[in-house]
């Protein structure tokens, strides 16, 4: 008997307790509609984005491909974390099951990691696109598209599997409140009572390679944009590059400015407050932006957006003409 209350005991201490999003406030009911909001907004622009971009004929691009790969990406980020926030918020219940935690922490990391790595491949496509016009078929076609984003979703698998294990073994004797309203490793890490510098180095090395080499690929990318833009003579052509480019560009300085400081920076640089703030900002935050940013303000976008509702309506109209 006594066993068994040891066991349960036990099971009990090992159990995560997740603060949220600056722990208790006054205005925790306010900030949790504004977060159940975005959340929905996300779902919903994303979910709209893909369905349009697999229906619509003249949005089969790379471009859109990559983009809609991107929603895929956003949709999955933000029900990694949000969720199980609100959950908590409405049910009370802040804990969180060891095994709970590294799923989290494993499927954060994996699409945080795959999106490091489409949008590069994104940077890479607007090059071809217009710096390499009459070979952009062979460059990007169907075949070579599938493979960088199978190539993404691989890297970003490797990411989560190389580090959540490790993170997930160390010895936690500190208090059990993770700081934040997500298993994320460097809030989790500052748990644990055992030794974590080979650990932060791996997590230091890992993150310069995927935030490293995107750059090289974006920065490579855009400058022999920019070269070529500079001698374009015509007007015109400055601002179609631009707008071609501008959007993705938002993206990524939204995206790689937010990863860099949660995982490069020293740990003199952060307060508990301010990397929680971070983590709402690219967690929940940056996968309502995205589609904004990426498609809705472009006319090919809104055109096929625009059929589909007039295709809609002219449908309604025939089912009630029959009715």
């Amino acid at each position: 008997m006594h066993s068994g209350t040891q066991t349960s005991q036990n099971q009990t201490s090992n159990i995560f307790i997740l603060v949220g999003l600056l722990g208790e406030t006054k205005h925790a009911i306010l900030l949790y509609t504004v977060i159940f909001i975005f959340f929905l907004m996300a779902l919903a622009g994303n979910a709209l984005l893909i369905i349009l971009i697999h229906l619509e004929p003249c949005l089969h691009t790379p471009m859109y491909f990559f983009i809609s790969q991107l929603s895929i990406m956003d949709l999955m980020y933000i029900s990694v974390t949000v969720p199980k926030m609100l959950m908590g918020q409405v049910t009370g219940d802040h804990t969180i099951s060891p095994s709970g935690c590294g799923i989290q922490m494993f499927f954060y990391l994996t699409f945080a990691g795959a999106e490091t790595f489409l949008l590069s491949a994104m940077a890479y496509d607007r090059y071809a696109a217009i710096c390499r016009p009459l070979h952009y078929p062979l460059l990007m076609n169907q075949r070579v598209c599938e493979c960088l984003v199978s190539g993404c979703w691989f890297l970003g698998m490797v990411d989560g599997l190389l580090l959540t294990p490790i993170a997930m073994n160390f010895p936690f004797c500190h208090s059990r409140k993770i700081l934040n309203f997500f298993c994320e490793a460097p809030a989790l890490l500052k748990l644990s009572c055992s030794d974590i510098s080979l650990y932060k180095m791996l997590m230091y090395l890992c993150c310069v390679l995927m935030v490293l080499i995107p750059i090289v690929v974006i920065s490579s990318s855009y400058a022999l944009i920019l070269h070529l833009i500079h001698k374009i003579n015509s007007a015109k052509g400055h601002r179609k590059a631009f707008a071609t480019c501008s959007s993705h560009m938002t993206v990524v300085l939204f995206f790689f400015g937010a990863t860099i400081y949660t995982y490069m920076l020293p740990d003199s640089y952060h307060t508990a407050e301010q990397d929680m703030m971070v983590s709402a900002f690219y967690t929940i935050i940056t996968p309502v932006l995205n589609p904004l940013i990426c498609s809705f303000h472009n006319k090919d976008v809104t055109g096929a957006l625009r059929n589909r509702m007039q295709l809609g309506l002219s449908l309604n109209k025939v089912v009630k003409g029959k009715a």
